[in-house]
């Protein structure tokens, strides 16, 4: 009998596994399609014009980063109700923000990019998730060079240089592939310590993964509008 526990275990820990590699992306293609459905609403009916006129889009904008800070940073305190409804109303708000891109975009080339994106994604997640070479550091370093970019951003918003931004955009991109690789293979070391909640975040970040090569995808490659 002993000698069967091995196995069993064993078979027990890949289901659980399984299980929580299900729920983690199956919440972030709920958040990824709350995301678009919402995004496309807002454009489609000019509530983003309305937004932008009252001043209240600004606050849009403020309120995603709120959201997504406070679930960040007190995740461990919640309920997974309570994380639930942070990660959908982030995905709501984001949705939001996010309906400017049918402004500047042709919406086959936000298609075709879309498909793009998923397909990176899906390669990046793969080999997160079955290489045995541990990628901490390699995400470590691309999370420094990230906030690097951010901080060279925000300084370009003053100089407007349209080649710093291009630069940037291949950057992030290339960085995100590396950590959409690290928070996959985070997703394979945590499963088994699954308290209800923990897909809620891994789900979150991935979806961030996503939705950042998607931009930059868009950015570089995207058709914009007359």
């Amino acid at each position: 009998m002993e000698e069967d526990m091995g196995p069993i275990k064993q078979e027990r820990s890949i289901k659980s596994q399984n299980s929580f590699l299900v729920k983690t992306f199956l919440w972030m293609f709920m958040g990824l399609l709350a995301t678009g459905i919402i995004s496309y609403i807002t454009y489609a009916t000019g509530t983003l014009d309305v937004l932008a006129y009252n001043g209240t889009f600004s606050f849009m904008l403020i309120a995603e980063l709120v959201v997504v800070l406070v679930l960040s940073l007190l995740f461990n305190k919640m309920s997974p109700t309570v994380a639930s409804i942070f990660f959908f109303v982030y995905a709501i708000i984001n949705g939001i923000t996010l309906s400017t891109i049918f402004y500047s975009f042709e919406i086959s080339s936000i298609v075709l990019v879309f498909f793009a994106a998923a397909a990176i994604f899906g390669i990046c997640a793969a080999i997160g998730y079955f290489t045995n070479k541990d990628l901490s550091k390699i995400g470590t370093i691309a999370l420094v060079a990230l906030l690097v970019c951010v901080v060279v951003s925000v300084i370009n918003l003053f100089l407007g240089n349209s080649l710093i931004d291009i630069v940037i955009d291949w950057i992030v991109l290339i960085l995100f592939t590396g950590i959409t690789a690290w928070d996959m293979q985070k997703v394979r070391n945590y499963a088994r310590y699954d308290d209800g909640k923990l897909h809620i975040n891994f789900a979150l970040e991935l979806y961030l993964d996503f939705i950042n090569i998607f931009i930059r995808l868009l950015s570089i490659f995207g058709s914009r509008r007359n």
